[in-house]
């Protein structure tokens, strides 16, 4: 790295601008980029002015919305719908990203809602949006303080939520046919992620944060549920959890075929890349694969939530009861140990297992195309495999 003029102001091996001075006993450090020496300097100018009038006199330093994401982002790391919410954000920077706190409201985001209209994003995915930038102001103005003890925003205003209620698509569970059509399209590793979802009713933020150690064995039935904590299972925190409890998921035959394939691939995560050493976890089953695959078998209205509530039709269609419904779908559910006993379970199983039995000459095409395991592939794999059983792969 060169020194600038400036003391604290550094140029990288790339010509970028780095920022790292210790102004009244605290550091100030920012990447700035491939900017020039007069911004940088401007910057840090303003930095520091700010630190001194904050010391002097209590006011209250000025920060932008791509500071405070930036602090929203790492504080949030942990969370199931954090890379949901990097996007948001990432879509967001060039409108507010340089914008202080305080001037973000309604009239300063019309730009970027007006911008995502036109690039033909639904008026839901905009309200996701504009979710998390409530949540970063809520944040900025009753939790988040400097070493003053000030908070980052004086007060955080009402964003007003676009009415989705008129402009929401409407559900649009799969037939048999189009489940076939749609899932022979998918990549293995995306077409096991669907298929698990459409047995299970799970959500997408489910099924790839689905970890090994929310198994729990059912020795009486010689299966196993998955137990998935209630900060996973339901919406986002800044939303709203859908129903605070954990949530249970049971597996019906299908489904239990789909998890068996998957032991042995990765130690924590049950779903992942089918290729590369090792093997990732998949983000997001709404990819570039899912919309491919859609468009191949002309279904441009179906969504990866449409597979839950293609497995909640099916329960309908099948005669199970409202209550049995919405404990399969996740709806109402409780801790395992002190709500369901074995034959509570076991009842369960076999209304997640009507699903199957509604359509079963169809099934049996369905699941022999897309729960094929090739023979000589797993003897190879299993051979080379340390872990087990875990060699058998799912193809389409």
């Amino acid at each position: 790295m060169g020194r600038s003029r400036t003391s604290g102001i550094i140029t990288d091996g790339n010509g970028n601008k780095v920022v790292n001075k210790v102004y009244q006993g605290r550091r100030i450090f920012r990447r700035l980029g491939a900017v020039s020496q007069q911004e940088a300097e401007q910057w840090l100018a303003r930095q520091t002015e700010e630190r001194r009038k904050a010391h002097e006199f209590g006011t209250r330093p000025e920060r932008n919305f791509a500071d405070a994401a930036e602090k929203y982002l790492i504080e949030r790391a942990h969370k199931a719908s954090i890379d949901t919410d990097a996007l948001h954000i990432t879509a967001l920077l060039p409108f507010i990203g340089k914008r202080p706190l305080r001037q973000i409201h309604d009239a300063t985001l019309e730009p970027f809602k007006a911008q995502r209209r036109r690039d033909g994003v639904s008026e839901t995915t905009i309200k996701r949006a504009l979710e998390v930038v409530r949540c970063i102001l809520n944040l900025a103005a009753r939790s988040w303080r400097d070493e003053h003890g000030l908070t980052w925003l004086d007060t955080a205003p009402l964003i007003t939520m676009p009415d989705t209620r008129r402009t929401a698509r409407k559900p649009y569970p799969l037939s048999w046919d189009e489940q076939r059509r749609l899932f022979a399209l998918l990549p293995g590793s995306v077409a096991q992620m669907a298929l698990f979802a459409v047995n299970t009713g799970c959500r997408e933020q489910e099924v790839c944060q689905l970890r090994w150690k929310w198994e729990v064995p059912v020795p009486e039935l010689e299966t196993s549920v998955f137990v998935i904590p209630a900060e996973f299972g339901g919406r986002s925190e800044r939303s709203g959890v859908k129903n605070r409890e954990d949530r249970v998921v049971v597996l019906n035959d299908v489904a239990k075929r789909v998890v068996d394939a998957q032991r042995g691939l990765h130690e924590e995560f049950v779903f992942v890349a089918s290729k590369g050493k090792p093997r990732k976890p998949i983000r997001h089953m709404n990819n570039t694969a899912w919309q491919t695959a859609r468009k191949k078998a002309q279904l441009p209205l179906a969504r990866v939530h449409d597979l839950k509530h293609t497995f909640g039709r099916r329960l309908r269609t099948a005669g199970v009861p409202l209550e049995t419904r919405k404990v399969l779908l996740g709806h109402k559910t409780g801790d395992i140990t002190s709500h369901y006993s074995a034959p509570e379970l076991a009842e369960l199983i076999r209304a997640a297992n009507a699903v199957l039995k509604a359509q079963e000459s169809t099934l049996l095409r369905v699941v022999a195309r897309q729960l094929q395991v090739v023979e000589g592939k797993v003897a190879q794999k299993s051979r080379r495999a340390k872990n087990g059983p875990g060699a058998l792969l799912l193809t389409r």
